[in-house]
């Protein structure tokens, strides 16, 4: 699944692409998408948007085809497919998560974006030079990806978070206040 191949059109290997067979696995990922999309109400996808609950009941075969899908190639010769096939079965709940959780994405699109900038960070920086450093660096990240994501102004956010460190008042939180019930 995108969980661990990526996003559709990479070269990474798929169960149902070992040894020649044909591409189940990327007709079964194609199938489970076109729902996903559906549920979302993607006006591109035909059919018409799903619920919830239709959502759960049009996986659950696909889900089975899945997990079918694995245990015939849990033994393969193949070690990346064997271990594909594996990572299934100990990871099954998680990977259907979204099908079943609000706020949910089937892919780890957000969290790679997230990164992004710290990887870039690190490659034309070539990395830290000590434990504090890196300490440094993964704080003012996150900060500014904290920020970024709440639509907050980071300079200025930092600036007001470096006076109240100053003058030893305590700094604005970046946490997302929950509602009470």
């Amino acid at each position: 699944m995108d969980r661990l191949r990526g996003e559709p059109g990479t070269t990474a290997r798929t169960l149902g692409e070992a040894e020649y067979e044909p591409p189940e696995a990327l007709a079964l990922q194609r199938q489970l998408f076109r729902l996903w999309h559906r549920f979302r109400g993607d006006p591109h996808v035909r059919g018409a948007p799903l619920t919830r609950a239709q959502l759960i009941t049009k996986v659950l075969p696909v889900e089975k085809r899945f997990f079918a899908l694995a245990e015939r190639h849990v033994n393969t010769a193949d070690a990346e497919v064997s271990n594909l096939a594996r990572a299934l079965f100990v990871h099954h709940p998680h990977f259907f998560t979204f099908v079943h959780e609000e706020g949910v994405e089937p892919t780890n699109n957000v969290a790679e974006r997230a990164l992004r900038t710290a990887v870039q960070w690190r490659k034309i920086m070539f990395g830290n030079r000590s434990a504090e450093g890196e300490l440094a660096v993964a704080r003012l990240l996150t900060v500014t990806r904290t920020c970024q994501l709440q639509h907050l102004n980071v300079l200025a956010y930092l600036t007001a978070a470096i006076s109240c460190y100053r003058r030893h008042q305590a700094v604005a939180s970046l946490l997302l206040k929950r509602p009470t019930l």
